[in-house]
């Protein structure tokens, strides 16, 4: 029986020893999960950089609006027409065929709606449904133009070639690439040195980089904006408008977190 029982006990310390060493290997591998970078002593400095570029496109967009009746092969050829001489203006002026883009082509019906006597006891015969009566086509082309000489000018001529909207006039710059790698390269060297400053106040050394975050903005010191509607088509194409680009700030910020030694 005390053998049995001696037995029993030592089975019993066995199995304890064995679930103690599997629960520590499990806290081990937890624990060692999560050192993270996030847990070092770590300390997070910003900069910025600012790069003032003049943009070099200006972007609009015009539209051909062409209401009808119910012929639509009619209306196309109508609306294609004017569509085709603002594009043939365009070319003439320098425009190359990959900055005209078709942003839009829509054909919607026009409908007319009948007043019909309202009240519970009206005697009327039941209200007709609304009868399509034709239909109206709008072809919305984008525009760049990279001659800002020229844009007074084309704008005038487009709105001339029977244009009813022109819209959305902005100054842009074409591949930004180059502006943004200045202005991220100025926003770097300032947290960089933002960075060495605080850790000799601090009596400390830095480490490595842990992370670096980055955003971006734009600034348009300068943009203009402008819609014609087909009730203003007239005054506007009678001179051309002066197009001043004006400037653009690309402003990149950093955030740059380092390990602390």
């Amino acid at each position: 029986m005390d053998k049995k029982i001696k037995n029993y006990f030592g089975m019993g310390a066995l199995v304890s020893m064995v679930i103690l060493a599997i629960s520590s290997l499990i806290f081990a591998n937890i624990y060692s999960k999560s050192i993270e970078p996030s847990s070092y002593r770590s300390f997070s400095v910003s900069g910025e950089g600012k790069v003032v570029a003049i943009p070099d496109v200006a972007q609009f967009t015009f539209s051909v609006i062409t209401e009808g009746g119910k012929d639509v092969g009619a209306l196309q050829q109508e609306n294609t027409q004017k569509a085709n001489r603002a594009i043939a203006l365009l070319k003439d002026n320098g425009v190359e065929d990959k900055d005209i883009r078709t942003a839009g082509y829509s054909l919607q019906p026009r409908y007319q709606y009948f007043s019909c006597p309202a009240g519970k006891n009206s005697s009327a015969k039941p209200c007709p449904p609304p009868e399509i009566i034709g239909y109206s086509l709008n072809q919305t082309v984008s525009v760049k133009i990279r001659d800002f000489e020229k844009a007074g000018e084309i704008l005038s001529g487009v709105v001339q070639s029977g244009v009813n909207s022109v819209s959305e006039l902005s100054f842009t710059l074409d591949d930004k690439t180059e502006i943004e790698n200045q202005a991220r390269q100025e926003a770097i060297a300032n947290a960089i040195k933002k960075a060495e400053s605080i850790a000799q106040a601090g009596n400390f050394n830095l480490g490595k980089i842990l992370s670096i975050n980055e955003n971006e903005n734009y600034f348009p010191v300068f943009n203009q904006y402008k819609t014609l509607e087909i009730g203003e088509s007239e005054d506007f194409a009678s001179s051309a408008p002066v197009i001043e680009p004006g400037s653009q700030e690309v402003s990149i910020g950093v955030t740059i977190s380092y390990e602390i030694r």
